[in-house]
């Protein structure tokens, strides 16, 4: 969660980076070389604790900030990366860790900015939703994933075998970035994209866990419902479970509505003791 300073700082890259992009003469296409230069940078950044500082640091005069990304990243990304970069240092953040994942998320944002373009967003987020439930469903994988004694390498690795062929382009940089993550499960990182998918698209997410398959007019129907109660177009992604006995347990954020027969039962046994 960013302090409200940084999230501020946030806001205001993204807002200059996307007019950035829409302004290019193919935003697509460029839009994916800024998401994967943003995220080379934040790695980079974060793994260069004087680079870090010199960016990130408050009592620096905020030109001097943009001067040294500026120099830094001369030659090496395009403008509009260079551009993006020097744009978040010159802003204030709350800490250093706040700058690394402002850059990370402006590369996200940049990918996914990508997709929604060439109108792929709604297969990257279904994508990074099944990359995502295989991980969770698979303990040896997702420890090997996550697993900090193996080298990068190893980790994109394994993944590569996992979609190579399979996925998009920007679904494969994005599942790249999430298992490169170290403060968040591989799989847990996949599903806040595909999140982020959903919403860059004016969308929530609804994870639906069913005691059997659903038909379609039975998703059309609590796909309208649940948009009517959130204000906006909802997606499905939905688990089969036949421990519930009957009906459906829905979460959105933060929120759960268990309308399965498991759960009514055990809200009787509550009420008998």
């Amino acid at each position: 969660m960013y302090a409200a300073s940084s999230r501020e700082a946030l806001e205001g890259a993204r807002i200059e980076l996307e007019t950035a992009l829409r302004g290019s003469s193919a935003p697509g296409t460029d839009a994916v070389t800024v998401g994967d230069e943003l995220l080379s940078v934040a790695a980079t950044v974060n793994d260069n604790r004087s680079l870090r500082i010199a960016l990130a640091d408050t009592a620096t005069a905020a030109d001097s900030r943009a001067k040294v990304a500026e120099s830094v990243l001369s030659g090496k990304v395009s403008d509009t990366t260079r551009s993006a970069v020097a744009s978040a240092a010159a802003r204030e953040w709350s800490s250093e860790a706040d700058l690394v994942n402002g850059l990370q998320s402006l590369g996200c944002e940049a990918l996914l900015f990508a997709a929604k373009e060439s109108g792929r967003i709604d297969t990257v987020e279904e994508e990074l939703f099944r990359l995502a439930h295989i991980v969770k469903g698979d303990g040896a994988l997702e420890q090997a994933l996550s697993d900090r004694t193996r080298s990068a390498a190893d980790h994109f690795g394994l993944l590569r075998k996992l979609i190579d062929g399979k996925v998009t382009d920007v679904t494969s940089k994005l599942a790249q970035f999430a298992v490169s993550r170290t403060d968040q499960a591989p799989g847990d990182s996949l599903d806040e994209l595909s999140q982020l998918a959903a919403a860059s698209n004016g969308r929530k997410v609804a994870y639906v866990t069913s005691a059997g398959e659903l038909s379609a007019d039975q998703r059309t129907a609590l796909s309208a419902k649940l948009a009517d109660i959130y204000g906006a177009p909802v997606t499905l992604h939905i688990d089969i479970d036949p421990a519930l006995l009957g009906g459906v347990v829905v979460r959105v954020g933060d929120e759960r509505i268990d309308g399965s027969l498991s759960g009514k039962i055990a809200t009787l046994r509550r009420g008998l003791r």
